[in-house]
């Protein structure tokens, strides 16, 4: 998932895709405690889109407050 993607998307959407994938990042970490991870790839890469999206809804606060 792209920063691009990201912007177009609602706060809401955001917020949605936010949740989903903290869940499933948590899913994953106990995975991979328990030796059970097969792709251990998708565990940085889903860190990376949590952090992707948190940027945009921080791009996007401090927008806000500019106006």
């Amino acid at each position: 998932m792209k920063a691009a993607e990201l912007r177009q998307l609602s706060e809401s959407e955001l917020q949605n895709r936010l949740d989903e994938a903290k869940s499933e990042l948590m899913n994953l970490r106990f995975q991979n405690a328990s030796g059970q991870l097969a792709d251990s790839n998708r565990l940085s890469a889903l860190r990376r889109d949590v952090a992707r999206i948190l940027t945009v809804l921080g791009e996007r606060d401090m927008e806000a407050a500019n106006e």
